[in-house]
């Protein structure tokens, strides 16, 4: 399959999806005004990956704040934008990314309504600071009438039976019969070495850190755009709970790695780790 070409499903039968090897200025300019109900994403950090050109932190900033202005164009006043962050890291220095870009999206008026700390297990070891475990998603509203659905991403709770022993209540369960609010602390397995989702792209994150933000800010039918696409993560988690994906990188090797992966999710072939299941899983091998 091209990575140039648009790969579209009719929605009458299959969710649509619409990806592109092309610039992600360029791309979002194609797609009509306040079109996408959630734009979530993972944008490079600058510190020299091999899908990104290291460049001073000033003109790091100068160009996601064209990206971010294009995201808001985009968004439905309804949407949500994510964006996912870790650390941009020079001569030892760290600079969170959530902090250096927080006023980019203040400048057009968005509200933060959470920043949701993603903690996982793996990853390098430093040798003179603690060792990163975690980044964060920043995720803006455009307004206060926004889709925030909470049953479909609720959470098993510790205590499931528990009941009120006291008053007007007592005997009946305590909380929600369908789970607790996974609060904004989120500890999901990074994908590294024999993780499931592991393709070659180096910085791949997991299906279902966007699955949760897929299921509570949006609706079925609804559009999700990641302008830095990767290797399809996004669109993967969209397509799996009957969303509109759209998306786009400027590699084409990973444009060709997501065009393949949304082929075995369509045949029923792609392996992606469970939303909700244990970190640590004593039935696994």
């Amino acid at each position: 399959m091209k990575s140039s070409a648009q790969n579209v499903i009719p929605f009458s039968s299959k969710p649509m999806y619409t990806i592109e090897c092309a610039d992600n200025i360029d791309f979002m300019r194609s797609l009509k005004k306040e079109s996408m109900n959630l734009i979530v994403t993972s944008p490079p950090y600058n510190i020299g990956k091999e899908y990104e050109r290291r460049t001073s932190l000033d003109i790091y900033i100068e160009q996601q704040a064209s990206t971010i202005a294009e995201a808001v164009r985009l968004l439905h006043p309804n949407g949500s934008i994510c964006w996912q962050v870790g650390n941009h890291v020079d001569d030892g220095e760290v600079f969170p990314l959530d902090i250096v870009l927080y006023g980019l999206f203040k400048q057009h008026g968005l509200k933060l309504r959470n920043r949701i700390v993603w903690t996982f297990g793996h990853g390098l070891h430093c040798q003179r600071r603690f060792s990163g475990r975690h980044e964060t998603i920043l995720w803006f509203t455009k307004s206060d009438d926004y889709i925030f659905n909470l049953d479909p991403v609720r959470v098993p709770s510790k205590y499931p039976n528990k009941k009120h022993f006291k008053g007007p209540n007592r005997g009946e369960l305590s909380g929600n019969p369908l789970g607790k609010n996974p609060s904004d602390v989120w500890d999901i397995p990074n994908v590294k070495a024999n993780h499931v989702e592991k393709t070659n792209h180096p910085c791949q994150f997991p299906v279902a850190l966007v699955e949760r933000l897929v299921l509570a800010l949006t609706n079925p039918g609804q559009n999700v755009l990641d302008p830095y696409l990767g290797v399809g993560t996004s669109a993967i988690a969209a397509l799996k709970h009957g969303r509109m994906a759209f998306g786009c990188d400027i590699t084409e090797q990973y444009i060709n790695i997501a065009s393949d992966r949304i082929a075995s999710f369509y045949a029923g072939e792609l392996r992606t780790r469970p939303l909700n299941k244990p970190v640590y899983d004593p039935n696994e091998g």
